[in-house]
Parts: C-alpha cells; structure tokens; sequence
C-alpha cells in the first residue's frame, strides 16, 4: 500500500499558511477549518514548516498573549519531514512513529500534492484490514 494509493481519489483544498503570518492569523485558519496542523508555504508554494496545535500551545506557553502577535515563521516546525506518493502507509507511519508527530507533506518532485495525517493513515489502514478480513470470510464461507 503507498500514499499514492492511499490519496487517490481525493479532492479538496489543502490549507496553507505563510511564514509572515501572524499566528492569530493562523490560530484563526486552524479554528476556522477545523484542523490540526497547516503547511507553511514560501512564495514559491514550497514547503518550509508546519504549524501545528502543538506549536501553538508551546509557544503560549512560553510567550504568553504576546505569541499571538509573533510570525508563523518563529513558531513553527522546521525542517520539515516529508513522503512521497511512492512510500509505503507503513513506512509513514513508522516515521510518524518515530519522530512524534501527526502531519506529513506529500511531496512529488518538490512540490506539496497531498498533506496527510496519522489519522489518515490509521484510517486507510483500518479499512484495508476490514476488507482483507470480509475477503477471507467470503472465501471460507465459499469452501
């Protein structure tokens, strides 16, 4: 199973934020959209952070009511750790596993085509166990 196979299919926007913002700015796309974590963007649209819940409650903790001021760029994750559409769902959740953290770019040839998380990945995986399940109860059943 790769990440290619995994993010077939899907269709929807993928929530950036810029390295300039302000993380009330960010604070308020995170709330808004309902998400956990965003990819920050150079003008480029290459990737060079995350800003995730995390970041923002590190940094509260650290900065008070004044970290809400500060740029996105002072706060967020870098670098960043990435898969391609070609890695295996294990292998990033192995990653994921090992460096503690619940967002992953999906870059093709430098560029961000997907933005994944553990959630995803434990999904995908879930469903695939499901149904390799159903197909070997189908088959004794059969016999």
């Amino acid at each position: 199973m790769t990440i290619a196979q995994m993010i077939a299919g899907r269709s929807g926007d993928v929530w950036t934020c810029h390295a300039d913002d302000s993380v009330a700015d960010a604070v308020n796309m995170l709330a808004t959209k309902r998400i956990g974590a965003l990819p920050v963007v150079d003008a480029d649209g290459m990737v060079v952070g995350i800003m995730s819940e995390r970041d923002v409650l590190y940094c509260l903790s650290a900065h008070g009511a004044a970290a809400l001021a500060m740029k996105v760029r002072d706060v967020m994750t870098a670098p960043v750790h990435h898969v391609t559409p070609q890695n295996a769902v294990l292998e990033a959740l192995a990653l994921m596993t090992r460096r503690r953290f619940r967002h992953l770019p999906v870059l093709a040839d430098g560029r961000m085509v997907a933005f994944i998380s553990i959630g995803d990945l434990v999904k995908y995986r879930i469903d695939r166990i499901e149904s390799e399940a159903e197909a070997m109860r189908s088959y004794i059943q059969s016999a």
